[in-house]
């Protein structure tokens, strides 16, 4: 099959379904692979070919919007002023199937123009039946505010330029094909998500569990890191090293490329600091995993048996916290009103949740996984 996937410009977004393309590359299909051009070295060793547009999504150096519906704008932008580039690509080399990531907005509207399913990987949970009613409380001023009404008129004209007669809030939330990359126990809801989502789990990339470039020290790790998007936080990363500097900890600390490492000032012996770390290998050697609760880093840390300490930024990231509370496999902080002391004792006491994670550990791997997700997506075609 030529099989097209359509990703987001966010390595959050890229690395859940990667070792899935790089699968459907090992048996033989050939896969197109749009993203915007500054990741393209990200997706090229799986073996693409990578249809490259440029991307107006925040890099490492940019931030997000605080709004939740102003954020949401961005990925529908993105997908506007990209959809030209697409179809111009596209039209010519039609696939057999389109895969795409949540904020790979153009898939769903590109599978219509050719006639071809269109399978959503998603990262994250997804809606379940009730779930606008449910979620009233959050969603209703979001889609009733000024930035929520523009959205939906813009994404409402979109989809009619391309003879698409549907409500957008419809659209985005129930995809006609999906695939979670996730844990079930990680679904909210589960029992109620429609026959049209398949839960294969965590597809881990066999590439970046083979990294080594970062040896584990002969002590208990605490790994601390929030993530791509919202990890400008200097003044946390330093009350981090106060409290767990000169300790029985050896503490690494993943700044991102916002935050500059001088700032953080001198290092205690016990505690390092990096750009970025191989997180799949330091997963795999940590007692505790300080994070700000993104689904990507939630389900490593289950697939790894790590209890968390989750300290929540934004959009999903506090219902995955509450979720990992909920499971047993972790302690739930706010981020404005973390101290030292609190900090020391979630810590402590997400220690004591090590056989619990273990437990969920072995139930998370029994999905199926890598090969799972690469059978199902096959089948589409059938």
């Amino acid at each position: 099959m030529h099989i097209a996937m359509i990703g987001t410009t966010a390595p959050s977004h890229i690395y859940p379904s990667l070792a899935v393309i790089a699968e459907l590359v090992r048996r033989g299909h050939r896969v197109t692979y749009a993203v915007g051009d500054s990741l393209r070295h990200l997706v090229e060793p799986a073996g693409v070919e990578v249809v490259p547009f440029s991307s107006i999504l925040p890099d490492g150096e940019g931030s997000w919007p605080d709004d939740p519906a102003a954020a949401m704008q961005v990925f529908l932008d993105e997908a506007i002023a990209s959809y030209p580039v697409l179809t111009a690509f596209y039209d010519d080399d039609q696939p057999d199937l389109f895969l795409y990531d949540i904020g790979g907005m153009t898939a769903p509207v590109l599978g219509v123009r050719y006639g071809v399913t269109a399978v959503q990987l998603s990262p994250t949970y997804v809606a379940w039946d009730g779930y606008a009613e449910d979620l009233s409380d959050a969603l209703t001023p979001m889609r009733e505010s000024v930035t929520g009404l523009a959205y939906h008129a813009c994404y409402t004209t979109w989809l009619q330029d391309n003879d698409i007669d549907a409500d957008p809030w419809e659209w985005i939330t129930y995809p006609k094909h999906c695939l979670s990359l996730i844990p079930r126990v990680m679904q909210p809801h589960a029992d109620r998500v429609a026959d049209t989502v398949r839960f294969v789990g965590p597809c881990l990339d066999p590439v970046r569990l083979s990294d080594r470039s970062w040896t584990a020290p002969d002590a208990p790790i605490l790994y601390i890191s929030f993530g791509t998007g919202y990890n400008e936080r200097p003044e946390f990363y330093r009350l981090c090293i106060e409290t767990f500097g000169n300790t029985d900890w050896h503490v690494v600390i993943s700044i991102g490329r916002r935050v500059d490492p001088a700032v953080l000032g001198a290092l205690p012996a016990n505690v390092e600091v990096h750009e970025h770390v191989p997180q799949l290998v330091v997963l795999d050697a940590a007692t505790v995993f300080i994070t700000h609760a993104g689904m990507g880093g939630c389900t490593e840390a289950l697939w790894f048996g790590v209890p968390t300490v989750a300290i929540p930024q934004a959009v999903d990231q506090f219902g995955n916290a509450a979720m990992l509370a909920e499971l047993g496999v972790g302690v739930h902080l706010d981020f404005e009103k973390v101290t030292a002391t609190s900090l020391a004792d979630a810590v402590s006491e997400a220690r004591r949740l090590s056989t619990r994670a273990t437990a969920v550990s072995t139930e998370v791997r029994a999905h199926g996984g890598l090969e799972q997700a690469a059978d199902a997506i096959e089948v589409f075609r059938r």
